[in-house]
């Protein structure tokens, strides 16, 4: 995370809003595009968007009380993997939003869809398969994360796109053998 200004500057609104959301519900992170989010070419760049992603999933899961929670418990997350899709690009001093909402989770992973807006177009959409951690050792699995957020109020089964997607990144044990 590249992104320490905003990320205080997100902390604080965080703590100024009144309304806390529910890990099931969608976020939506506000921006305006800064100067040092330009590439060359004068839009935003491609790895900008990512560090962006990690605050739009740090603003739902510290509004949703989670995050404490899992702190609490020892737990923290990390991306496995993430891939996106640009649409339109963003400019300089536009504003925009991302959402941010829980898509589904399987054994042993939770995955995320995230969407750029401008004006309620879209101008980019992410997908990101995470994965909850002990300090201590092991994955936290969905048993205890929904021990701690409660049942879902809609269907977490993973779109089949999205597991298939998810088999075809995935990087298995033998290939750290293969690579020298």
């Amino acid at each position: 995370m590249n992104l320490y200004f905003r990320l205080f500057l997100l902390a604080l609104r965080v703590r100024l809003r009144p309304r806390r959301l529910s890990l099931w519900d969608e976020a939506r992170t506000p921006f305006r595009v800064a100067p040092t989010d330009l590439d060359p070419l004068r839009h935003v760049n491609n790895g900008k968007y990512l560090s962006l992603l990690d605050l739009g999933r740090y603003d739902l899961l510290n509004r949703s009380g989670f995050w404490q929670a899992a702190a609490e418990r020892g737990w923290y997350a990390v991306v496995a993997a993430q891939t996106i899709t640009y649409k339109r690009s963003l400019t300089l001093g536009q504003r925009f939003a991302l959402r941010t909402r829980v898509l589904g989770m399987d054994e042993r992973s939770v995955y995320m869809e995230q969407t750029f807006v401008r004006r309620d177009a879209v101008v980019a959409r992410a997908v990101v398969q995470a994965r909850f951690l002990h300090r201590d050792g092991g994955h936290v699995t969905p048993a205890e994360l929904l021990a701690i957020t409660g049942p879902s109020p809609r269907d977490l089964t993973v779109p089949d796109w999205v597991r298939a997607w998810a088999d075809a990144v995935r990087i298995s044990s033998s290939a750290d053998r293969t690579v020298r």
